[in-house]
């Protein structure tokens, strides 16, 4: 059975435990047949920072172990990241101008993947994350991929099943490859200049297997969500569905860029500022038709009542206050992880008796496909999603919020149109 992956990665042999406070403590665990073999390294209360947690896992207890297990016996001194290595390799891009200018959620997933690469242990027993920069051939880039493309683990009655997971394979290459680009230019003497990880040739998906598309929740579906959400007391969950529903929004900018300030501010206070999470490309829906008509009236009342109660900072927040903080704390955390998010929804669903297979992805897409069913145009959808190029936006400023009132008044028509059908 798949177990869920953490929000934010962690080094091997280390776990994390929900408490009480919403928190999380962090353990360092060996494995049961290096407790059996007498390691010298034993299970070790972490504390609660992720970062000193890591960083005590990464630069002590895991060289620690992995000197026992080469043979290093005595050797039990900590050391940190050796210059040379792809250790330090990872250093250097994470310390760069280049780190800072990449988006939360793709950081983590760089994050993701050089963690998995780095930690990957070798036939001669040490970490990839160890070797030397000159040890990386192009050859054993491939091995390496080779090793991480399939991951054994048990089914539900505890047989051994080999799983492909490509796209987290491709994935670990990709962070690789940027890495390297970026230390190489900012260390051209000590970094090889042949890039190992570049030109890989790496495949999508399987030959013969249809790509994976995210389920498409139906109107019915998000009402029904929508209910069981308020039902137990998560009513900020159920606005945030009618948003990516209603104004084709991502989980990344929903929950960790909307503010109060981007709903009806003093000098536009009949727009919403919706921004492309992915090239920050900015729209500003209208709230009103020509005839001063709401385009929104159910999301609208809903925002009305949570910007009376929120003066600034991000619009959607969980609905209980935090005990220490005295407020509510973001969905989205610090790092940019949304497995919180993603749990909670999914037991709203469940309790909903709704398909297990949707996600709060799906209700952007349900919102998408209502506005393919309403005969929109091509134009009038990308503008909807705002996959037009920033460059052009100035041009088409006027002819967007024409598209963006025809958008709304169309899907509610067409809304209305199908729930007349099904009767």
């Amino acid at each position: 059975m798949k177990s869920r992956r953490s929000a934010l990665p962690l080094p091997r042999y280390t776990l994390r435990k929900p408490l009480a406070s919403g928190r999380y403590a962090y353990f360092f665990n060996p494995p049961m047949w290096a407790k059996g073999a007498d390691c010298p390294v034993k299970p070790e209360a972490l504390g609660t920072d992720y970062e000193a947690a890591v960083r005590r896992a990464e630069q002590t207890l895991l060289p620690a172990f992995d000197s026992w297990r080469t043979g290093g016996g005595s050797d039990m001194v900590p050391i940190g990241v050796r210059a040379g290595t792809f250790d330090w390799l990872v250093s250097i891009f994470k310390s760069h101008r280049a780190w800072e200018e990449i988006d939360r959620k793709t950081q983590r997933l760089y994050e993701q993947g050089l963690s998995l690469v780095a930690n990957h242990v070798l036939k001669d027993g040490a970490r990839v994350g160890s070797k030397q920069l000159a040890d990386f051939t192009k050859g054993f880039a491939d091995a390496i991929y080779a090793k991480l493309l399939v991951v054994e683990e048990t089914d539900g009655e505890g047989k051994p099943v080999k799983r492909e997971r490509r796209r987290f394979a491709n994935a670990a290459m990709t962070a690789c490859r940027r890495a390297w680009f970026v230390a190489q230019r900012a260390e051209e003497r000590k970094v090889p200049a042949v890039n190992p990880f570049a030109k890989m040739g790496l495949k999508t998906r399987s030959v013969g297997r249809a790509p994976r598309e995210t389920p498409t929740a139906t109107w019915l579906e998000l009402e029904t969500f929508r209910m069981k959400a308020l039902e137990l007391g998560h009513p900020s969950l159920a606005t945030a569905a009618l948003i990516a529903w209603e104004w084709l929004q991502r989980e990344e900018h929903l929950f960790g860029a909307f503010e109060a300030a981007h709903y009806r501010p003093k000098e536009r206070p009949n727009s919403v500022r919706i921004v492309h999470p992915k090239t920050g490309e900015e729209a500003w829906w209208p709230l009103h038709d020509e005839r001063g008509e709401l385009l929104f009236p159910e999301l609208m009342a809903e925002l009305d009542a949570i910007k009376s109660r929120t003066l600034s900072g991000l619009m959607i927040r969980r609905d209980r206050k935090d005990r220490k903080a005295g407020v509510p704390l973001p969905w989205i955390t610090a790092k940019g992880g949304l497995d919180y998010l993603r749990a909670t929804v999914k037991e709203i669903f469940r309790a909903a008796k709704l398909r297990d297979d949707l996600s709060f992805a799906s209700f952007r897409h349900g919102g998408f496909t209502e506005a393919a069913d309403a005969d929109l145009t091509d134009a009038q959808l990308r503008a909807a999603g705002r996959h037009r190029s920033a460059r052009q936006l100035p041009t088409y400023a006027k002819r967007t919020r024409k598209q963006l009132i025809d958008v709304a008044q169309k899907r509610r028509a067409e809304r209305t149109n199908t729930a007349h059908l099904s009767e």
